[in-house]
């Protein structure tokens, strides 16, 4: 697994210390272990080098996005993608890992124990929820991977983040019909869309839309749990049917 990472990363302007190398290969290892008794993913173990690990790293590229220090939240991240392996790759970064489900918070725990990351947060809640907390505007960058359409996900991230912060939405094809829906969204919630960087993988079409915030967002957003998936944000409205 790692040497085929560290050949795509490599080819997209990535480098890896040998350190984060033999961290990224001892949290695989948990991952595989884990799996086999609990749900936490469903990508072939062949595939994970390119479709969990180049694709949560890769974007490091985009220097300006993720500056020395930054404190990050990765929101519904799952088995850890991508929180953790930027966790490990940048070890100057404050990472927060937040889930609402119980075990991937337990799973993430025992891997940031295993190998002491000081650098990096469980917390289990509901984005809704944790972004009304002490967290809210208190992020550099907040990101999410595989969690909803872009106009539900600028909802969930844009509170964490702090004015001239970003949040960084992974999508893959979908991302072309959702960007309208998901502009409109981020103008709601005080931010404007900037920087899509299509990740440089062969065969994949995935990419990283940027959401630079540009004021604070008023308090009324997020709304309750469960109402931004419910009643996205930013949604054109129908056009009135004509009449025979």
């Amino acid at each position: 697994m790692i040497e085929e990472l560290k050949t795509l990363l490599h080819q997209g302007g990535v480098a890896l210390t040998p350190e984060a190398a033999d961290k990224l290969c001892a949290y695989h290892a948990l991952l595989l272990e884990w799996n086999a008794r609990m749900d936490l993913t469903n990508v072939p173990e062949e595939e994970m080098a390119v479709r969990h690990y180049g694709d949560s790293l890769l974007p490091l590229a985009q220097e300006a996005w993720f500056p020395q220090g930054a404190s990050l939240i990765d929101v519904g991240t799952g088995a850890g993608f991508p929180g953790m392996p930027l966790a490990i790759a940048r070890p100057d970064l404050q990472v927060t890992l937040l889930d609402a489900q119980r075990k991937r918070c337990d799973f993430l725990q025992a891997v940031a124990d295993a190998m002491s990351l000081r650098n990096v947060r469980i917390l289990h809640a509901r984005a809704e929820d944790a972004a009304r907390s002490d967290l809210r505007e208190q992020m550099d960058v907040a990101v999410a991977r595989a969690v909803a359409p872009l106009n539900v996900l600028c909802e969930y991230l844009l509170p964490f983040v702090r004015v001239g912060g970003h949040a960084l939405c992974w999508k893959g094809p979908a991302l072309r019909e959702e960007l309208a829906d998901g502009q409109r969204a981020a103008r709601i919630l005080s931010a404007e869309a900037e920087t899509l960087f299509r990740l440089p993988i062969a065969g994949r079409e995935h990419y990283v839309q940027s959401f630079r915030k540009m004021e604070k967002t008023v308090r009324r957003y997020p709304r309750k749990s469960g109402t931004p998936s419910k009643e996205p944000l930013g949604k054109a409205p129908e056009k009135p049917q004509k009449k025979e």
